[in-house]
């Protein structure tokens, strides 16, 4: 369809509210995937769609949703308040956004249109209690819908109209198989249904077979990625795992990638391993971590996205989701068999203003390499992809490319140049660290994180002012020492700067601590021309460069 035919939402027939509501988004237009999806779910058909992750399937169902609930409001038969719209995802977090950007549409008919997301309160009472009210639409993982449904809090045989299945090519992967085999039996004969996925793979037909009925597949011609000129990909080869260490030390410590940025890894030891190294350098980051209570991730995101963090830590979903089929789910790599099964951010997770993803360990599957990617370069903003490749790596990093080039003849993941003799003298500093870092460190790291949700914690505060006695053992157990920090590493030194990278870089330079009493004598004698005030801020201009 040409652009001047482009179909706009006010041609779309909604109700004034949701235009509204889409006006205050800031959507001056649709996305491919909206503008073909919504006027067919309008009809009442039932879809198939692919859309890359970040192109806005969450508003292609959200909006004809909302339009067809308020259409029957508004022209049917006066009915009983009813559940008739669920939407199925394969994590709490992406329940959680869903849920959000339901509300967010609905913000003009909230009175009419209820939300509930049973995958948010950790209390299942609570839970209960919401859906006696009877929300409109339900949020949430297979897993909590089916328990809701054997426990006869949630019935939907009778009511559902909408079903939609969100990021549908994660539920299977993620072990759901036998909870949405279980979970269709409670569904009514007719209903309609929505499968949004980025890709399509076995799981998503086995899922077609299951959920749709002469379903309308969109399958929409764009690649999966934006192109080189929003989306820049760069693969570097390491010679060893320390090189990995090296790179990503002088990357982050001479601020050679500026903004905000993701580091993925592949199990949750190597997060916390990745954390405590960079810690030795004075480099704040912060791990996202399945082990922690959902309120507690969301925070991390939050801080994230308003700045508190640049860089945060992540194991990806297919890790954390126990890919294999035929495990239990849950039962992800060794060490991480305590992560939250339902816990994942390579999919869908709303990141904003990301300018990097690095993939320090390379990804599992070319598949789950889309799914990182896409946590950057999103709407029209400008993103890096950086992929650190081991020489054993290299055949899987063909599949990958093979993934990622489709019909294009010409290579996607660049070499990055970079020289790395010119960062050699940093080593010493990089095995230093490295050796700091034990697997005792990595152990308290956990231990510790795990002890201050148990000291914050409001479900635990009856308890313990209950059990003072345990509050207090808790408050005074041993010390945990994740590991010993250096504080000279933390400064680097101008000889140590490579000389094509010192117009570039200016290391922060040490400063020598003084005596009061010399404090005291710098203050009276310091200039007062030194100092200024403006708009009753006080400034003070900072020393040239030598």
């Amino acid at each position: 369809m040409e652009d001047s035919e482009a179909l706009g939402f006010e041609h779309m027939g909604l109700d004034p509210r949701l235009l509204q509501a889409v006006t205050d988004m800031g959507w001056s237009r649709p996305t491919l995937i909206q503008e073909k999806a919504i006027p067919l779910a309008l009809e009442g058909k039932d879809l198939l769609a692919r859309a890359r992750t970040g192109s806005g399937k969450t508003a292609a169902y959200a909006i004809p949703m909302l339009q067809l609930l308020l259409h029957r409001k508004a022209t049917g038969p006066v009915v009983e308040q009813a559940v008739r719209g669920l939407v199925l995802v394969p994590t709490k977090e992406l329940a959680r956004q869903a849920q959000s950007m339901i509300q967010q549409l609905a913000t003009y008919c909230a009175r009419d249109v209820r939300v509930a997301n049973v995958s948010a309160a950790e209390d299942s009472a609570s839970q209960r209690a919401m859906l006696m009210e009877k929300p409109d639409v339900v949020v949430g993982t297979p897993s909590r819908i089916l328990s809701h449904l054997q426990q006869d809090s949630l019935k939907l045989r009778d009511s559902l109209e909408l079903l939609v299945v969100d990021e549908a090519d994660l539920l299977f992967s993620f072990g759901f198989e036998e909870e949405l085999k279980s979970l269709l039996c409670h569904l009514p004969r007719i209903y309609q249904a929505f499968l949004m996925s980025a890709t399509f793979n076995e799981d998503v037909q086995a899922l077609k077979e299951l959920v749709l009925h002469n379903p309308v597949t969109l399958k929409l011609q764009e690649s999966q990625l934006p192109g080189p000129d929003q989306l820049q990909q760069f693969q570097v080869v390491c010679e060893t795992e320390e090189d990995k260490f090296l790179l990503l030390y002088a990357l982050l410590k001479l601020s050679l990638i500026r903004g905000k940025s993701l580091l993925f890894v592949n199990t949750l030891e190597r997060s916390y391993r990745l954390r405590l190294f960079l810690e030795q350098f004075s480099i704040p980051t912060c791990v996202l971590n399945g082990e922690l209570p959902l309120r507690s991730r969301c925070h991390i995101i939050s801080q994230f996205n308003q700045g508190f963090y640049d860089c945060v830590i992540a194991t990806d979903a297919e890790v954390l989701g126990a890919p294999v089929k035929g495990k239990r789910r849950g039962r992800g790599p060794k060490g991480d068999k305590a992560s939250d099964p339902e816990a994942g951010v390579a999919r869908g997770i709303d990141f904003h203003h990301v300018s990097a993803v690095l993939n320090f360990d390379l990804p599992p599957t070319p598949e789950a390499y889309i799914h990182r990617a896409g946590r950057t370069a999103r709407a029209n903003n400008p993103g890096i992809v950086l992929t650190f490749v081991l020489p054993t790596e290299q055949s899987h990093l063909g599949k990958i490319e093979e993934l990622l080039s489709g019909e294009n003849r010409g290579p996607v993941l660049l070499p990055y140049q970079f020289r790395m003799e010119e960062i050699e003298g940093f080593r010493y500093r990089c095995r230093d660290a490295m050796r700091s870092v034990t697997k005792q460190a990595i152990r308290e790291a956990r231990l510790k994180e795990i002890k201050e949700e148990l000291l914050h914690s409001e479900k635990l505060k009856t308890y313990f002012e209950d059990n003072p006695r345990d509050l207090q053992l808790l408050r005074h157990d041993l010390p945990l020492h994740p590991a010993v920090v250096k504080p000279h590493l933390g400064h680097v030194p101008d000889y140590l700067v490579p000389p094509a990278l010192r117009g570039l870089v200016r290391p922060h330079k040490k400063r020598k601590k003084l005596s009061s009493c010399r404090k005291a004598k710098r203050a009276k004698s310091q200039n007062p021309l030194r100092s200024f005030k403006h708009k009753g801020k006080k400034f003070r201009p900072t020393a040239k460069p030598s």
